[in-house]
């Protein structure tokens, strides 16, 4: 059953055992808070995105596609929603993916300091192949602007070793930073090529990065199922 109280804040549609539901805004489907993104007023009486759905205060939800945003923005919803006079900026749906993408970063470090991060060419193409290990390779991650070749590659190894006996779960293949920000979370230079370890912070890292993927790629229902396998591929 669904409570249809205030159905464009917090306390709108969601499941009875839990708060993992919200109704989008623009589109007044009821989606999993996975594929939405909450937006709060700040004390300064602007609308911003809250990504990590933490911040105080109560929150209108809009389906996570820069497309979405965009219309949210157009139509004037987000006063219509907190029901008062708020500030938007015109660069909302930009602000927001930049801040999807800080998010992501921030979690990538996260993982480096916990040791889930290896980095370089030479010492990822050598975690692929001792897969086996107990620090077994979670995801393969590639700069978005990163050369073809050593790509390739890499996704080359991680498609011969698939079947690898005990290996159940697809790896996937993340491209969503460029590698300024892959410098920046790993405070390291030029780094193009890194493999993710398993931990409990890789798995807060491939969240963010699917979220991210589905706001650029996310512009209707088809498009939302298959998005991470675009941007954040998986290994056959």
């Amino acid at each position: 059953m669904l409570a249809l109280a205030d159905p464009d804040l917090d306390n709108g549609p969601r499941t009875e055992k839990s708060a993992t539901m919200r109704m989008c805004a623009v589109s007044r489907e009821v989606r999993g808070i996975d594929e939405l993104i909450r937006f709060v007023v700040a004390p300064t009486g602007e609308v911003v995105a809250d990504v990590k759905r933490k911040l105080p205060g109560r929150g209108l939800w809009v389906l996570a596609s820069r497309k979405a945003v965009t219309e949210a923005l157009r139509r004037q919803l987000f006063g219509r929603g907190f029901r008062r006079e708020v500030r938007v900026s015109p660069t909302l749906a930009a602000d927001t993916e930049a801040l999807l993408a800080r998010s992501v970063v921030e979690a990538l470090g996260i993982a480096a300091k916990a040791g889930q991060v290896i980095c370089g060419f030479s010492k990822v193409e050598v975690a692929l192949k001792e897969r086996r290990s107990r620090n077994a390779v979670r995801a393969l991650i590639h700069a978005r602007n990163g050369a073809a070749d050593g790509i390739r590659k890499l996704d080359a190894l991680l498609g011969q070793n698939a079947g690898i006996e005990g290996e159940s779960e697809r790896i996937p293949i993340v491209t969503v930073l460029t590698s300024a920000e892959l410098d920046l979370a790993l405070t390291r230079s030029n780094v193009i090529h890194a493999a993710l370890l398993a931990g409990p912070a890789s798995k807060t890292f491939l969240s963010r990065s699917q979220t991210l993927v589905r706001y650029r790629l996310a512009d209707d229902d088809k498009t939302a199922g298959t998005a991470t396998r675009n941007s954040t591929k998986h290994s056959k």
